[in-house]
C-alpha cells in the first residue's frame, strides 16, 4: 500500500499542474494581448486577402525566365522585319503607298528632332540602336484615296506612327491633307 500513497501524490501534482495550465491558457485566451475571437477572425480574413493580392501581383513574374528570351526574339524579329537601315527606303515606301492609293505627294519634309520631349525620345531610341525620323507630308487626293493611303500606311511592313492628320480645303473633289508621322531607322551601336 505504500506505493498507492506515492501514486496518489503524483496524480495530485499532475492535476494541479494541469489546472494551472488551464488557468494560464484561459488567461491568454481572454487577455487583451491576443484579442477577441472576432478580432482574430478579422485578422485572419485580412491576412488571407493580402495573400490573394500578393499572389495576383506575383502572377506576371511566373515564368519570367522563359518570357525574356521570347521577348528578345520578338524584338529582333520586329527590328529586322519592320525597321529599315536606309533613309531612302522610307521615302520610297511612302511613294509606293501614295501611287498605290492614287494620292499625290505635294511635299515631304524629314526632320530629326523637335523640342525637348522629342529629344528625350531620340536619346532613348539611339540608346537601343534606333534613329527617330519625323516626317511631314502634304498630300492631295479624294477622300477615298486619302483614306486608303492612311490605311495602307498603318498596315505597311515598315513601322509608321501617324501623329496627326489635318484636312485642308477641297477644290473640285480634291482634298488637301497635311500629315505628321514618325518612324525609326536602325543605326549601328558602337
Amino acid at each position: 500500500m505504500p506505493e498507492l500513497g506515492e501514486t496518489r501524490r503524483k496524480i495530485k501534482i499532475a492535476i494541479g499542474v494541469l489546472v494551472v495550465l488551464d488557468v494560464v491558457a484561459a488567461g491568454v485566451l481572454f487577455s487583451p494581448l491576443v484579442g477577441s475571437a472576432q478580432s482574430r477572425d478579422q485578422k485572419l480574413s485580412r491576412l488571407g486577402a493580402e495573400i490573394q493580392v500578393k499572389s495576383r501581383q506575383a502572377e506576371p513574374l511566373r515564368g519570367l525566365d522563359k518570357k525574356i528570351p521570347t521577348a528578345r526574339q520578338q524584338i529582333t524579329d520586329f527590328y529586322n522585319g519592320r525597321l529599315t537601315s536606309e533613309d531612302s527606303e522610307i521615302s520610297g515606301e511612302l511613294g509606293k503607298l501614295a501611287s498605290g492609293s492614287g494620292v499625290k505627294i505635294e511635299g515631304v519634309k524629314y526632320a530629326q528632332d523637335q523640342g525637348d520631349k522629342a529629344g528625350e525620345v531620340e536619346q532613348r531610341a539611339e540608346a537601343v540602336g534606333l534613329h527617330r525620323v519625323l516626317v511631314e507630308a502634304d498630300l492631295s487626293g479624294d477622300y477615298l484615296q486619302l483614306m486608303r493611303f492612311i490605311n495602307s500606311l498603318e498596315r505597311n511592313k515598315l513601322f509608321f506612327i501617324v501623329d496627326s492628320v489635318e484636312l485642308g480645303g477641297e477644290q473640285s473633289g480634291i482634298v488637301k491633307l497635311a500629315m505628321r508621322l514618325e518612324t525609326y531607322r536602325k543605326t549601328d551601336i558602337t
